[in-house]
């Protein structure tokens, strides 16, 4: 590649980071939500924190399932504002805002009928008692959390991502203030407890909601759009491409979020030491996997754009920029967990502990290793989620699908199951199982992508 070859990707590069560091805050902000519950929870003891940690895993699921299906808004409405076309804009945002209503209700219904899956998870009978109710009201909070996803991903198909990051951090600075006073019963307020960070959670995201509405309803631009909510807009055609566009996305999503949830039992069967170790490295790679994330929407929201223009030569310009920036981001969090991989677990541990110091030091030989294969998974998976976002911005959802189903679970897992329970690997192994379905799914993403925008730009110029 040449120098000038070269600067056709970078000079793209501001303009990349200028929609995507709002949505990288605004993700983070969500990740904040949970950790905030967890200290604060933590305080009341150790069998409070593990029914919040039981319940919050449910949530996830439902909650991938959701924002996974919610991402089928944003390349609609970026090809619409391309298209410079009010109306499809506005059916996409009112269909989208329904569906996600609907989603929200649904899944809050199927989290509340599945508790009974606790008790097979052979889970300590005083954590299950207190998990449901917890369960019950964070499960409501699904459906303020997926209405905000209509509009997030509303304005983030119109180039906003500024308006999320803004509602995240007001709805973090609430949620603290709430915790605070439910969970200990400060002020005037009842001493709740766990059920004190679920009505945090719960009216954080109804403020969400409001404060979503509020901002963008009252941008000039967007006023068309807000006036005249009705019933006689849903469109049966608008609404088959959302959940044609929507369903698979939120598949592809369920596949991984298990897959790591696996990963999670393998490590927990071999032992609490590489169960421990696995998490600290997890925490460490979903944190830089944020940024990976942003990008991801920011190349959803230009090639969805560039589509509507039927500019493809373009198209491929800004895809690949957005791909070689993500790599860039990638490698460098990748030197640091490299060069820092005896001394990140050290954040997470209490070495003062002469009880636990032996637990200790065996959990942070193992997580240094993991953060070793986590610093190579990161740019596998920073290239194929951000090549994921393209393909949603061509509006590909369904093959996608079946290519990450396979590269997780017909690769990932055997692979992970087989080193973590049958060599001397154990957490490594699992880990390098998931280095592998991740590498898989850069492979194919990219293969199905350089695919889909030849042929799109071999029938163009025939034309």
């Amino acid at each position: 590649m040449s120098k000038v070859n070269l600067s056709v990707y970078t000079k793209e590069f501001r303009y990349n980071i200028k929609l995507a560091y709002p949505v990288v805050l605004g993700m983070v902000g969500h990740t904040l939500i949970s950790i905030v519950d967890n200290i604060m929870v933590g305080k009341l003891g150790s069998t409070e924190l593990a029914a919040v940690s039981l319940g919050n895993s449910m949530i996830f699921v439902a909650m991938s399932l959701g924002i996974g299906f919610s991402t089928a808004i944003t390349p609609i409405i970026a090809e619409a504002d391309a298209e410079k076309n009010p109306s499809k804009i506005r059916s996409a945002f009112h269909n989208g805002l329904f569906l996600c209503t609907l989603l929200g209700v649904l899944l809050f219904g199927l989290v509340v009928l599945a508790k009974p899956i606790m008790e097979l998870l052979q889970q300590p009978k005083e954590v299950i008692e207190l998990a449901k109710p917890f369960l019950d009201w964070v499960a409501f909070s699904l459906i303020p959390l997926i209405i905000y996803q209509g509009y997030k991903q509303f304005a983030d198909g119109l180039s906003m991502t500024k308006y999320s990051m803004y509602a995240i951090i007001m709805a973090n600075i609430l949620h603290v203030i709430i915790n605070y006073c439910l969970i200990y019963g400060v002020w005037f307020f009842p001493k709740l407890g766990i059920l004190g960070a679920a009505l945090g959670t719960v009216i954080s995201r109804i403020a969400m909601v409001v404060f979503m509405h509020i901002i963008l309803s009252r941008k000039e631009k967007l006023k068309q759009y807000f006036h005249g909510f009705s019933f006689n807009e849903l469109s049966k055609e608008t609404i088959r491409k959302i959940v044609n566009l929507g369903l698979p996305s939120a598949m592809q999503m369920l596949f991984e979020v298990v897959l790591f949830t696996a990963a999670i039992w393998l490590c927990g069967n071999i032992g609490k030491t590489s169960q421990a170790a696995n998490q600290i490295a997890l925490s460490l790679a979903s944190l830089t996997f944020m940024f990976a994330m942003g990008l991801s929407v920011v190349s959803m929201i230009r090639v969805g754009n560039y589509k509507g223009l039927n500019d493809f030569k373009q198209l491929i310009i800004v895809s690949r920029s957005v791909f070689l920036l993500a790599i860039i981001i990638e490698i460098i969090f990748a030197t640091l967990f490299i060069v820092f991989h005896k001394i990140l677990p050290y954040l997470f541990l209490n070495m003062e502990n002469a009880n636990q110091l032996l637990d200790n030091t065996e959990v942070i030989a193992i997580a240094s290793k993991l953060l070793i294969v986590a610093a190579i998974f990161q740019i596998s998976d920073g290239i194929q989620v951000v090549v994921l976002g393209a393909l949603r911005g061509l509006q590909d959802v369904k093959i996608p699908m079946y290519l990450t189903f396979v590269a997780y679970w017909v690769i990932g897992f055997p692979i992970s199951y087989y080193l973590g329970e049958y060599t001397d690997l154990k957490a490594v192994g699992v880990w390098i199982g998931l280095l592998a379905g991740l590498t898989a799914a850069a492979l194919f993403l990219y293969i199905r992508f350089h695919y889909l925008t030849r042929k799109l730009l071999s029938e163009n110029t025939s034309q």
